[in-house]
Formats: C-alpha cells, structure tokens, sequence
C-alpha cells in the first residue's frame, strides 16, 4: 500500500482547493501491536459486518450495487472518526491529484463537515464562490432546493460539481443573518497562487492564495520582481495568507525556508512517540532581513498556519489580523485496491516552540477585525494658517507658502450666474486620497482596513530602524 503524507485544511473534492500534502511516499509496514485486542473479536466483527451487508444486499427493498454498500461503509467507518478522514474512488483520487497542479472545475471553494451540514473554510480568489460573496465560516444547508443533510461530505461536492457554464443555487446560513440564496455559475477554476504589487511605492505585497507546487517559485519571483521596481528601496513586505485554504506540506516548509536563516520550521508526531519528523531551516534570507508582517484571518488553514507558526516563533514576522482556522492534523493519503485512496488522520503539526495549532489556530500578535474605511471631512482642513492674523513662520521660503482655506467666519461665495456644477460629483472630501500624497493611504489599501494597518507597521519600523542606524 503506498501512501502519501498529508495536513489538508478540510476534506478535498475535485473542486476544491487543495489539500497540504508531504509528498514522500513510503511503504506500509504492518504493525502487530497497531490492531490491539483479541483478534478473535475482531474476527466476529468483521463476522457481524458480513452479516448485516448481506441481509441488506438480500432483503432490502430496492436493489443496492455492493459496491456501493461497501464504498457507503467505509465512508461510515471513516467519517466518523474525525471530520477530515475520508474514502476516495478512483474518479476524486486522481481529481485530487489533479488538484495539485493548480488547475480543477467547480466553484473555488474550500469545505468541510460540520453537524451534517457543509462548512465553508473559505473561497478562492476570483472564483465563482468569492465573485458571491461566500465567507469562511458559511454554513451550505441546501444545494438546489435540496437539503444536505444526511449527505457524506463526497455526495455533497459531487452535487457542487457539474460541467462549466452550467448553474447551481445554494442555500447558505451566516451567523447573524437570516438564511439565502446565493446562485452561482461553475467555471474550471485555475488557481494563481501567487500575486504581487507595490504598496506606498516601497513596500512588497505578496498575496498567496493556496499552496501549489508553483506557490514558493512564485514568491521568490514576486520579491526579485518588487525589488527590481522599487529600485532595490523596499521597506519590508506584507505576505498575506487570509482565507488560504493550504495546500502542499512541502511548498509550506520552503516558504518558511526562504525568510528564515535557521532553526526549526515545523515538526510532525504521529500515534507512535518514535515517529518524529522535523524540518529546518538553511542559511539565507530571500528577505535580506527587512520587516514582514503576515495577514491572516480564520480562513487561513494548515499550511498557511505552519508558514505563520514557524515565523512568530522565530519572531521574524508579526502576524496581523485575526486567529486563523486552528487545523493543525496530519492526513495521509493510502492507496487501496480497485485504485481508489483512504485520507486517514495519522498525526498532529506543532510549531518550532512546540505549540499544537489543533483547535486553537495561530493568534495574531496584533488582532485587526476588518474594517470599511471612510474619509472624513468634518474640519479636515482647519488649521493655524486658517486664524485670522497668524504669524507667519519665520523659517518660509518664499515658495513654501500655500493657500490658506477660508476662516471659519468667512461668509461663502455665493454661486456665480452660469455656474452649473453638480455638488455631488464636484464634492472630493469622500473620494480615495491619491497615492502620491504622503500623508493618505495607498490607492490600492484604502478599501482594507488589514492591509492599511500593515503598511503603516512596516513604515513605523522602517522609520525607527532608519533612525536608530
């Protein structure tokens, strides 16, 4: 039996995101001690198992393929062992190895069990699900007008998925909300991993959106890229891992790797104390050791947790945001006869200071709710030079002066005859300060809170570190 290492954020189908993978196979070892108990009672379970599959093959009231009985009893037996182990058929296995590349269709969303229904870990990028709206933490309770309940997490996503172009409508549950209706179209979903900009003119902004096996050669290509167009003048770089669902172990290791000069990264425990595995860090820093600040929010899962979790602890990142997902469990996937594929939960993640991230998450240093910013005018513009008879600054340079508003006495101009401005679209006090005004907020983070709060960080330790050299 050959098996695959695995830490997936939630239960994977081909339409998903993908699961966070450690790809070294290895070969099944038989354990004699790993069954426990009398193999005589094992024996008359599986005695008892037998019985019932053929009482309900021979009596029950409609005709059942055994191959379903037996896929729907492996489901059972896993499923009910923790929300993220589950059976594949041949079809979701080799999607799922599809998955990995970069490249599956369906909505771009990643999902797993809760109480019976479907819960959203979070949309992907530019996806039919995020272009809706679909949050982390939505709950799907009706796939078109039927209810998911007593559905498997597999019949659940085989009824998401469908030929592209083609429409479904789901019944959503959000806390705080009264139940809706989203309606969406499936699209092959083609995830970009990775993409980069400028903020503020020196500041790297790197957004990963799952890991790929392209995800880390993204990045080192976004920081050589935002140093070329900075001119080699960057301040530090804002990574930004919100609603990253995971994906590859081994992309998530060497991301870590390439900010970090040495130590542990993360370290793998399974059932048996003696199968330890640990991963660290080499010398060389992509970075250069500039500042980075780490978006996450609690739709950043597995392997955006273990990226997170190796630099808070080596403090060489403060991450900003809110607590992330919290699923900190180790899936492996096990290829079985008929060339299908089990995802067994076969260990637990801990961070390079031994934290387990299970059920807890990676808590920001610094917690940020998300925000709608707004400009306001009220007075923006009142200042000393506004006072009647202010003395003048004795340090001035004759081209230093500028236009002083008008008192707050001063009686308004009254409109003159043909002036047919239209107030609302002359009205600039609400409109997003420009980039090039020092004193505003980049053009591109004036809508997200987060971000804004982390250029300003990056620009309070620059400042500081500039002035302390």
């Amino acid at each position: 039996m050959t098996r695959l290492r695995l830490a997936s954020a939630a239960a994977i189908m081909a339409f998903l995101a993908v699961p966070v993978a450690y790809t070294a196979w290895s070969q099944d070892k038989a354990d004699p001690k790993a069954a426990g108990g009398d193999k005589s009672e094992l024996y008359q379970q599986l005695n008892l198992f037998g019985d019932v599959l053929e009482r309900v093959r021979r009596d029950y009231v409609e005709p059942v393929e055994e191959k379903t009985l037996i896929e729907n009893a492996i489901n059972g037996m896993l499923s009910a062992l923790d929300p993220h182990s589950s059976y594949m058929n041949p079809k979701t296995y080799k999607d799922m190895q599809v998955q990995t590349k970069g490249e599956f269709g369906g909505l771009g969303i990643e999902v797993t069990m809760d109480n019976g229904l479907i819960k959203v870990v979070s949309p992907i990028d530019d996806t039919p699900a995020a272009k809706a709206g679909l949050q982390s933490g939505d709950l799907i309770y009706m796939l078109d007008g039927e209810p998911v309940q007593g559905l498997t997490l597999q019949e659940a996503v085989e009824k998401m998925r469908g030929k592209p172009g083609t429409p479904i409508k789901i019944g959503i549950r959000r806390t705080g909300k009264d139940p809706f209706d989203v309606s969406l179209t499936r699209e092959v979903i083609k995830v970009k991993s990775v993409r980069f900009r400028l903020e503020a003119g020196d500041i790297g902004y790197i957004r990963v959106t799952s890991f790929t096996e392209q995800s880390t050669s993204g990045v080192l290509d976004a920081v050589e890229k935002l140093k070329k167009e900075a001119g080699g003048k960057i301040k530090g770089y804002i990574l930004d891992l919100r609603n990253n669902p995971g994906g590859l172990l081994d992309q998530a290791i060497a991301l870590s790797d390439a900010f970090l000069d040495k130590g542990e990264i993360v370290s793998v425990k399974a059932r048996k104390s003696e199968d330890v595995q640990r991963w660290n860090a080499k010398p060389g820093d992509v970075a250069g050791g500039l500042p980075i600040v780490v978006l996450m929010n609690g739709g950043s899962a597995s392997a955006s947790e273990i990226v997170a979790g190796a630099l808070q602890d080596h403090k060489r990142a403060i991450i900003l945001g809110t607590r992330s997902f919290g699923k900190g469990s180790v899936q492996t996937i096990m290829q079985v006869t008929g060339g299908g594929a089990i995802r067994l939960t076969t260990a637990l993640y801990f961070t390079p200071s031994g934290r387990s991230i299970q059920k807890e998450g990676i808590k920001p240093d610094i917690e940020v709710e998300p925000a709608k910013i707004e400009n306001l005018a009220a007075r923006a513009g009142f200042r000393e030079e506004n006072l009647r008879r202010s003395i003048t600054n004795p340090n001035a340079k004759p081209g230093d002066a500028k236009p002083a508003d008008k008192p707050a006495d001063a009686k308004p101009e009254a409109a003159k005859p043909g002036d047919k401005k239209d107030e609302k679209k002359d009205d600039k006090s609400a409109a997003p300060a420009q980039s090039g005004d020092p004193d505003e907020p980049p053009k591109d983070a004036v809508a997200d809170y987060q971000l804004l709060r982390a250029v300003d960080l990056i620009k309070g330790i620059s400042l500081y570190s500039s002035k302390a050299n």
